[in-house]
């Protein structure tokens, strides 16, 4: 199939590359690489089926240009992921992941494509200290991020109802793995080792009692690709996760090891914390037959051989 990825040269895009790539799908990537690299897909480099341009998802003469190419799939990875920027710079994130989204969104409605479209967990509201998240699950919108999110969700699955087109909307929780940056806020488990491996001390924000649900990226990536694949899912919202959480005081033992490097900080941004984050994956299980192959200590043992030689 002719699959795009907006957002492929990023971290998880990469590794959806990777699988597409692997099915000899043709492959193209569009990336602005403000928050992915071109060095993500120097694996590829040679593969006759990888097309990447560098680009804007707001460029709407490029993306119709782009779509002349007739894409079964459009993957849309592409998004500004940064809750704390999002409330710092708002606008920013409501252009890329709303009307960024409603180019792409148009584009592939004019071209009858299927439109996979990553959400995120951080939509959900608060769960009750023993419960795990389901799809139906209520939102909340507690960051322009969320609100962004949510807003583009929204759009998708009108185009579902009032066009007939394919779409599916997905929401993975908490992704780590190689290739993630090590800066920002987003990925705690790369922050940590690096911080593990230069010595340094890791900075938990809050009590550190909040948790996660943890899913290494290539089973990310495979939830991704079988969702794309599916005819039986369109329409539909999926979570994807490891089923498991874990606090973040805990996480930072697990890499650290030494208690004496790890500090509690005051929380950035604390009115868009969620207190705790369990998938519940069922509804992927049974529509895709999706579930995760990696655990934690083993996802972590990946990382951490990936950050010292890279």
């Amino acid at each position: 199939m002719k699959v795009l990825v907006t957002g492929g040269a990023g971290f998880i895009g990469r590794w959806v590359v990777k699988r597409l790539l692997e099915d000899n799908n043709r492959v193209w990537v569009l990336d602005d690489l403000s928050n992915g690299s071109e060095e993500n897909l120097k694996e590829f480099r040679n593969n006759s089926n990888l097309d990447v341009k560098i680009g804007d998802i707001k460029d709407e003469g490029l993306l119709s240009k782009l779509f002349n190419n007739n894409f079964d799939i459009c993957i849309h990875l592409a998004a500004s992921i940064i809750v704390q920027e999002s409330i710092d710079n708002p606008r920013k994130t409501f252009e890329n992941d709303v009307i960024g989204t409603f180019n792409i969104l148009e584009e592939a409605r004019k071209h009858n494509t299927k439109f996979v479209f990553m959400s995120t967990c951080m939509v959900y509201d608060k769960a009750s200290m023993g419960g795990a998240i389901s799809e139906t699950h209520p939102t909340k919108a507690a960051s322009p991020y969320a609100g962004a999110k949510l807003a583009g969700e929204n759009m998708v699955q009108s185009y579902y109802y009032a066009y007939g087109m394919p779409v599916v909307i997905l929401r993975p929780f908490n992704t780590y793995g190689p290739y993630q940056k090590a800066t920002g806020e987003g990925g705690v488990v790369s922050i940590f080792i690096q911080k593990k491996l230069n010595g340094d001390v890791l900075n938990i924000y809050g009590d550190g009692t909040q948790t996660r649900d943890l899913m290494y990226v290539e089973d990310c990536a495979e939830f991704v690709v079988k969702a794309s694949y599916s005819d039986d899912v369109n329409g539909e919202i999926l979570n994807a996760g490891l089923g498991e959480d874990i606090t973040i005081n805990e996480l930072a033992g697990i890499i650290c090891e030494d208690k004496r490097n790890i500090r509690n900080i005051e929380h950035i941004h604390p009115q868009s914390e969620i207190p705790k984050l369990l998938c519940d994956y069922s509804k992927a299980k049974r529509l895709i037959g999706w579930e995760p192959k990696t655990n934690l200590i083993k996802g972590i043992k990946s990382v951490k051989e990936w950050m010292k030689y890279k």
